[in-house]
C-alpha cells in the first residue's frame, strides 16, 4: 500500500528551495558570467530534498517522484537524441547546404526574417514539433541569416517565434495535447480559442520582421559579396540539386501523414545517410561519425565553417544534462508539494477572473523558470486552476490557453529551461563560448511573449473569455470534476 504524502509544508517553507536556487543561478550567471546552470539546480534539487526528509517524507518517494517526471520527458529526450543525429547527417548529405544555397539566392534579404518566421510555423504545425523544427530548417535559416549579414540573435528570435507557435496549435504536438487533457476539454476546441492571441501575436511579429529585416539589410556590396563567396564555397563542397532535399521531404510527408515524430525524425536521418553516401560520397564510417560527433569542414569561409562544424548526438549532450537536472529539480519540488502549496496560496488571494486567467499565465511561467519543464508549467497549474476557473462558471478552454502561453510559448525565453537549453544548443548561439548577446534572441522572439501579454488583455476587458456552456457544466457533472465553492474562496466572477 502506497504511503500517504504529507501535506504541503507552509508557504515560506516551500518557498526556500525556490528562492535559494534563483539566488544560486543568479550569481553563477551574472557574478561568475558562467553560463552553466546545471551546479546551482543539482544544489536546488539538493535543498529541496532536504525539505522534504525534514518534514517526514521518505528520500526514496522524493526519488520516484523526480524519475516519475524525467520519465514523462523522455520522449522529448529522445527527440533531442533524433536531432543531434539529423544536424550531422543533414550537412553531409548537403540538406542543410542545399536550404542555404537556395535561401541565398531566391529570398529577398529585405524579407528574410519575416520568411523566417513562416516557414518554421508552417513546418512546425506539419511535424507536431517545435524542436525538431528548430534542429532541421532552422539550423539552415541561421546559415541564410548569416549570408545575409543578419546578426545570429536577429533570425534565432524570428525561428523560435515561428516554431514555438506552429507547435502550440499543431494537433499533433505533445503540449498542445496536454493543455485541454489537464484541463479536460477538447483539443481542436482549444486550438480555436488560442488562435485570439495566436493571430493577433503573429501579425505583431511580422511586421516586427519585415521593419527589421528592411532596417537591417543595406545595398552595400560587401553584403552581396559575402553571399556570392558562400554560395561558390558551398557549390564545390556539396552536390547541390534536389536530391538532397528528399530526407526533408520524406520527414514532412511522414508528419502529414500523421506518424508519430520519432520515427519520421529517424527516418529523416536514414534517408541522409543513404544520399550522404551515395551522392556526396562519404563512407559508412564517415556517417556513423557525422550522427555520434557532428559533421567537421575547414572551407576558410568563416560563415560555412561556423555553421557546418556541427550536429551529432554528443553536441546535445550539456543540453542532455541540463535538463536531466532541470526535470529532476522540478520533480523534487512536485513531490515534496512545495510548487502545490506556492500556487495554493496564489489562488487563495486572487478575487476576481482577470486576476485569475492572469495568474494561471504567470504561474505557468514562473513554474517554467523554477522546474525547468514545460510539462510540469502546463499539468501542475492546469490542474489545480481547473476547480476555481468551474466554481466562476468559466469555460476552462481560458486555463488550457493561460497555460500554454505562460508554459509553451515561455520555455524558448528561458536559457536554463528545456526549450531554451535545446535552441541555444541547436542552433549553434554559442551562449557557452561567451557570445553572450545572442541571448537577445529572447526579447526578438516576439510571437512568444506578446500572446501573453494579449491574453491577459482579454481576461481584464472580457474578451475571448467563454462562459462555460450548458454542455460543459453538464460535462463536469458526469465526470464528477471538482467545483470550487466561491463562498469559501469570497471570490468574484467578474472582470474587474
Amino acid at each position: 500500500m502506497e504511503k500517504p504524502r504529507p501535506d504541503p509544508p507552509p508557504l515560506l517553507l516551500a518557498l526556500v528551495p525556490v528562492l535559494l536556487t534563483l539566488g544560486l543561478l543568479a550569481v553563477q550567471l551574472f557574478y561568475f558570467g558562467d553560463f552553466t546552470p546545471h551546479i546551482p539546480l543539482v544544489i536546488g534539487l539538493a535543498i529541496t530534498g532536504l525539505v522534504g526528509v525534514l518534514r517526514g517524507q521518505e528520500w526514496l518517494d522524493i526519488r520516484e517522484g523526480v524519475f516519475h517526471v524525467i520519465h514523462v520527458s523522455m520522449p522529448s529526450l529522445s527527440v533531442l537524441i533524433v536531432v543531434g543525429m539529423i544536424i550531422g547527417v543533414w550537412i553531409a548529405s548537403g540538406t542543410v547546404p542545399t536550404l542555404i544555397y537556395y535561401g541565398l539566392t531566391i529570398l529577398n534579404p529585405s524579407i528574410f526574417l519575416a520568411a523566417a518566421m513562416i516557414l518554421c510555423s508552417v513546418v512546425s504545425l506539419s511535424l507536431g514539433t517545435s524542436w525538431g523544427t528548430v534542429g532541421t530548417v532552422g539550423l539552415a535559416l541561421m546559415g541564410i541569416g548569416a549570408g545575409f549579414g543578419i546578426p545570429a540573435y536577429w533570425t534565432a528570435g524570428a525561428v523560435v517565434s515561428g516554431a514555438f507557435f506552429g507547435d502550440k496549435i499543431s494537433p499533433l504536438s505533445d503540449t498542445t495535447n496536454l493543455a485541454p487533457a489537464v484541463t479536460g476539454v477538447n483539443i481542436f476546441d482549444h486550438i480555436r480559442n488560442m488562435l485570439p492571441t495566436t493571430v493577433p501575436a503573429m501579425l505583431i511579429a511580422l511586421v516586427a520582421y519585415l521593419a527589421a529585416g528592411y532596417a537591417l539589410i543595406g545595398s552595400d556590396e560587401a553584403s552581396f559579396g559575402a553571399i556570392d563567396r558562400i554560395t561558390r564555397e558551398l557549390d564545390a563542397r556539396f552536390e547541390i540539386g534536389l536530391v538532397p532535399l528528399l530526407p526533408a521531404l520524406v520527414v514532412v510527408v511522414l508528419a502529414l501523414m500523421r506518424k508519430p515524430p520519432l520515427p519520421s525524425l529517424f527516418a529523416g536521418v536514414l534517408v541522409g545517410a543513404l544520399i550522404a553516401i551515395f551522392q556526396q560520397g562519404a563512407g559508412v564510417h564517415d556517417v556513423f561519425t557525422y550522427a555520434q560527433s557532428g559533421y567537421a569542414i575547414d572551407t576558410g569561409v568563416a560563415e560555412i565553417d561556423s555553421l557546418l562544424n556541427s550536429g551529432g548526438i554528443q553536441s546535445m549532450m550539456w543540453t542532455i544534462s541540463l535538463m536531466l537536472i532541470a526535470l529532476g529539480f522540478g520533480g523534487a519540488l512536485e513531490r515534496t508539494g512545495c510548487l502545490e502549496a506556492i500556487i495554493t496560496a496564489i489562488i487563495a488571494r486572487v478575487k476576481t477572473f482577470a486576476a485569475v486567467q492572469s495568474s494561471a499565465i504567470a504561474t505557468a511561467f514562473a513554474t517554467n523558470l523554477v522546474a525547468g519543464d514545460p510539462y510540469i508549467s502546463i499539468a501542475l497549474p492546469g490542474r489545480m486552476y481547473s476547480p476555481l476557473y468551474r466554481g466562476m462558471g468559466y469555460s476552462t478552454l481560458n486555463l488550457s490557453r493561460a497555460v500554454e502561453e505562460g508554459g509553451t510559448l515561455m520555455s524558448p525565453l528561458i536559457p536554463w529551461n528545456a526549450g531554451g537549453a535545446f535552441v541555444i544548443s541547436a542552433l549553434g548561439l554559442g551562449i557557452m563560448s561567451g557570445d553572450i548577446q545572442n541571448l537577445l534572441y529572447i526579447p526578438l522572439a516576439f510571437a512568444c511573449w506578446t500572446a501573453p501579454l494579449i491574453g491577459v488583455f482579454y481576461a481584464f476587458t472580457g474578451f475571448f473569455s467563454p462562459r462555460a456552456t450548458d454542455d460543459e457544466r453538464a460535462g463536469w457533472d458526469k465526470s464528477s470534476e471538482d467545483v470550487m465553492d466561491l463562498e469559501d474562496h469570497a471570490l468574484s466572477d467578474s472582470n474587474a
